[in-house]
């Protein structure tokens, strides 16, 4: 299980390995943020706050398929993550499932098997369950030809009514990489003032 936390209101951010978690934390941090291409880079969470504000925006480690990692700790790293949003549930004012645009739809299709449910969407529904607010940041998005399609498929797969544009608090399209998250940062305002945490609006 994963340590040392600060105490205090969080967004974190979750999400297959390599789908660029660590680049949309540097542009929501303005923080330099180890990224690579070499999936799992993250192992331990990456808290980054503000201690006047009681706030920080965490990145979580990625999961799923690791080249060079065994499978069992592929498999614990996905346990500590559900664990640390779990234990935290009531402190996260939002949890950021990010997931790569251009394959989110095939890697869905490819592990929703008989008695599988597969990762991305297993983890949408576990934080909702947890009544933790959730954001689908669909990030790579400008590597997508066919986006409104791309987004009601992806709707679809989570168990949301397409069109996608009716869920503009849940369905955020994002090229973390090119610096376009408007879409998250509109959804997450949102999330903000429900929590009645306007305070917290300078750092969108």
């Amino acid at each position: 299980m994963f340590e040392d936390r600060p105490d205090r209101d969080e967004v974190v951010l979750v999400g297959r390995s390599n789908v660029g978690k660590s680049t949309l934390m540097r542009e929501l941090t303005g923080h330099q943020v180890s990224t690579g291409r070499k999936p799992g880079v993250t192992r331990q969470p990456n808290h980054f706050d503000w201690a006047p504000e009681s706030f920080m925006f965490t990145d979580l480690p990625g999961f799923g398929f690791m080249s060079g990692v065994p499978e069992e700790q592929r498999e614990q790293i996905k346990t500590d993550v559900v664990r640390y949003v779990e234990a935290n549930a009531d402190d996260i004012l939002a949890g950021v499932l990010v997931v790569d645009g251009k394959s989110v739809i095939d890697i869905i299709d490819r592990h929703s098997g008989e008695g599988e449910v597969p990762h991305d969407v297993e983890l949408f529904h576990f934080l909702q369950d947890v009544e933790v607010p959730t954001v689908v940041a669909v990030n790579k998005m400008d590597k997508v030809d066919d986006r409104d399609e791309r987004l009601d498929d992806l709707c679809d797969r989570l168990g949301l009514f397409p069109p996608w544009q009716q869920w503009q608090e849940t369905i955020a399209p994002i090229s973390a990489k090119r610096g376009d998250i408007d879409a998250l940062t509109d959804a997450l305002e949102t999330h903000f003032h429900d929590r009645k945490r306007d305070d917290l609006l300078k750092f969108l």
